[in-house]
């Protein structure tokens, strides 16, 4: 299994896990390899160290030491272990994403209806998201209807097998 360190033209960073170097060109070439973040399909593999599985070497023991002070120190509790990464740009966008999917109602095409039937109290008021073409946005703005855009990373879309 080779763990590739990836980015996108718009400069997210990921990492990319394959079978090995051949299956990354074949997936990258069939555009099968996009940006989890903006689902850029320019992606470009960056240097990497590799990462070496030493769990069974043992460092040689140091005489008139010991061995308390080689006693392994306490795991880090998991508020002290978090990596670089999940504090960058892209990961707190990703959560605040999910966050949104999970506490909203998917209507789909129905998204300007459903907000007048909500904005006029035809029906309860609740959080909803889906699809509305430039010009029913515009018209619900008219309304003064408040909505947004939030594009949605191909990748929260569908469920991972």
């Amino acid at each position: 299994m080779k763990v590739l360190d990836l980015r996108c033209s718009h400069g997210h960073g990921f990492e990319g896990w394959f079978a090995s170097n051949e299956a990354f060109d074949s997936q990258l070439a069939s555009g099968l390899v996009e940006c989890p973040v903006c689902g850029d399909t320019a992606i470009v593999k960056l240097l990497s160290a590799p990462r070496l599985n030493l769990s069974n070497a043992k460092a040689p023991k140091e005489e008139g030491r010991s061995d308390a002070a080689h006693a392994p120190s306490a795991p880090a509790s998991p508020s002290t272990q978090v990596s670089a990464s999940s504090t960058s740009p892209e990961a707190r966008w990703m959560r605040a994403v999910r966050e949104v999917l999970a506490k909203t109602e998917d209507v789909g095409d129905r998204f300007a209806d459903e907000a007048r039937k909500m904005h006029y109290g035809e029906t309860a008021e609740r959080g909803i998201r889906g699809q509305a073409t430039p010009e029913q946005t515009e018209a619900l703005l008219d309304e003064g209807i408040p909505v947004m855009a939030l594009p949605i990373p191909a990748a929260l879309k569908e469920t991972l097998q």
